[in-house]
């Protein structure tokens, strides 16, 4: 379990956004944990309230580099 937890926070960029379906399989309870998602207002407002936090907290290491399509 914390080689997951290690891995998910050695992890950048978006793939700290991402379900994490590998990283909840550690977890000794199993389940198939299906995200709810809201519609795409909400969730955009979620992401920049996520993004502003890590202003906040992290206000060093920026990139310009695209995600890939």
């Amino acid at each position: 379990m914390r080689q997951g937890i290690r891995e998910h926070r050695d992890s950048d960029r978006h793939e700290l956004c991402w379900h994490q379906p590998v990283l909840w399989g550690l977890l000794p309870e199993q389940t198939e944990p299906m995200p709810v998602v809201p519609d795409w207002p909400q969730f955009i407002q979620g992401c920049v309230k996520y993004r502003q936090s890590l202003d906040e907290q992290v206000a060093t290491s920026r990139t310009k580099e695209l995600y890939p399509e």
